[in-house]
């Protein structure tokens, strides 16, 4: 699951999160990438990916739609529209969309990996 074409991120992670691989999902992120909840509230670490597995315990599969790639030299920017639609095994329905606004980074091999996954948006803070 290398990358090496930014605009490919968002179809790798849906590959990797709809065969619920929490490992090769993590392989997408850099080691000290950030994940936003919700607007102002970040976390890295074991805490993105204990994120990222709560999102898979929902065993419902992702669509990414990407809207936007910019990429200058090393970076990129990339606006997506994703949803998470459909029954949990317990029959719960599910049903999470909206507009993701993520930054990558090539690294020095070369491969494009996600140092800010923000599935918010620009949604605004409450309060």
């Amino acid at each position: 699951m290398a990358v090496i074409d930014p605009a490919l991120l968002p179809d790798t992670f849906v590959a990797a999160f709809n065969a619920k691989d929490l490992n090769a999902i993590d392989r997408l992120f850099e080691p000290g990438a950030v994940r936003v909840l919700r607007p102002g509230e970040v976390v890295v670490g074991d805490g993105r990916r204990a994120a990222t597995s709560s999102f898979l315990a929902l065993g419902v599969p992702i669509e990414i739609s990407l809207r936007h790639s910019y990429v200058y030299d090393d970076t990129a920017l990339l606006i997506g529209d994703f949803v998470i639609d459909g029954t949990k095994p317990d029959g719960e329905r599910v049903h999470i969309e909206g507009t993701a606004t993520d930054v990558a980074r090539r690294g020095p091999d070369g491969l494009w990996r996600y140092i800010i996954d923000n599935p918010p948006g620009v949604e605004k803070a409450e309060g």
